[in-house]
């Protein structure tokens, strides 16, 4: 049974359990509903103390915005608004005609990936594939790894497969560029094919009531490598990160970035570290937030974000590019090839 089986059960009877207050019921009208989007942000979001926003001065200057008859539609952008000074990519709103994101967590950042130009100039269009996954040994003998989404799972013997492909290289580049998350079990999987022991991966905190501050004591989860006969890697890895590096693929980050042979380059991740809930409006729109936050192993919150290694920050440079250079790829075989 994986980590976070017994964290989810816990976490949805917390939630289910209300955090022992009193259910409010609103009603289906526009005041009802916008009630019901802040109020359930109030009692159930987690990251207000890192977010430093007033969300009672939020509640009153939305509000004002409400008037008779006002239709649907207006209704989702004014709620749409409220939940953007969240500034959380977790945080969704979605209606039969609409659904909410807030982007300007990654939109107001370079991309620094171009995935045709690492096909091309890098992969020849001529790599292995298992799922979503891609992988190959670059000329410099460093093998190569394409984790695009955590959405897709690899099994202990597709892992086994990558690593026996890689056994005489000198490294590993992991590159989750553009990884926006996904199943944080199969993050997990990766991740503990880079462990030697059973090794604390971060921490879970829960919400144990409605108020800003009612969290549980920090609740500490491990990782643990798989059993032999199955392969880890001792070799140097290098962990490619870019803004949209979000969610489990952030969590992922925030595991390898302490092992003692890994070093992350490229750009701050995204962050995007609470587990997120839905929830129902009135009007039957679903709601999502984060409600669950998630530490790294050194109790740090990393919502907003996890640098490179230092000294390992660099960008994609757009006039190598059109050379046929990945600077950050560049970067990162440099790196290992000098450890």
């Amino acid at each position: 049974m994986k980590t976070y089986y017994r964290y989810i059960t816990a976490f949805l009877i917390s939630i289910a359990l209300g955090g022992c207050h009193s259910i409010e019921e609103w009603d289906n009208t526009a005041e009802g509903n916008f009630e019901a989007c802040w109020k359930l942000v109030d009692e159930h979001y987690c990251f207000f103390a890192e977010k430093d926003v007033d969300w009672d001065e939020v509640h009153d200057r939305y509000k004002a915005r409400l008037y008779p008859d006002m239709s649907s539609k207006v209704l989702f952008q004014v709620c749409s608004d409220m939940l953007s000074e969240l500034k959380d990519g977790h945080v969704n709103l979605s209606a039969w005609f609409d659904t909410y994101y807030y982007t300007n967590w990654w939109s107001d950042y370079p991309q620094n990936y171009n995935e045709r130009l690492v096909e091309q100039y890098y992969l020849g269009f001529d790599c292995q594939k298992l799922g979503g996954v891609k992988y190959a040994i670059l000329p410099q003998n460093i093998g190569y790894i394409s984790y695009p989404s955590f959405q897709y799972g690899l099994g202990e013997s597709n892992l086994d497969a990558i690593l026996s492909a890689f056994k005489t290289c000198t490294g590993i580049i992991i590159d989750v560029r553009d990884n926006g998350g996904g199943n944080l079990t199969y993050s997990e999987n990766l991740a503990s094919r880079f462990l030697t022991e059973r090794t604390l991966a971060g921490y879970f905190v829960t919400k144990t009531g409605p108020g800003h501050d009612d969290f549980a004591k920090p609740d500490p989860y491990y990782y643990a490598p798989p059993a032999a006969p199955h392969l880890v890697w001792t070799k140097p890895v290098a962990v490619l990160t870019n803004r949209s590096t979000f969610s489990a693929a952030n969590n992922f980050v925030a595991v390898m970035r302490y092992l003692p042979n890994a070093i992350i380059v490229g750009a701050r991740t995204g962050g995007g570290s609470g587990m997120p809930i839905n929830m129902e409006l009135p009007c039957g729109w679903n709601m999502r937030m984060s409600a669950l936050s998630l530490l790294d192993s050194r109790g740090c919150v990393t919502e907003g974000g996890i640098d490179p290694t230092e000294g390992c920050e660099v960008d994609l440079d757009p006039q190598q590019a059109l050379l046929g250079r990945d600077t950050m790829i560049d970067f990162a075989i440099d790196k290992l090839n000098s450890l």
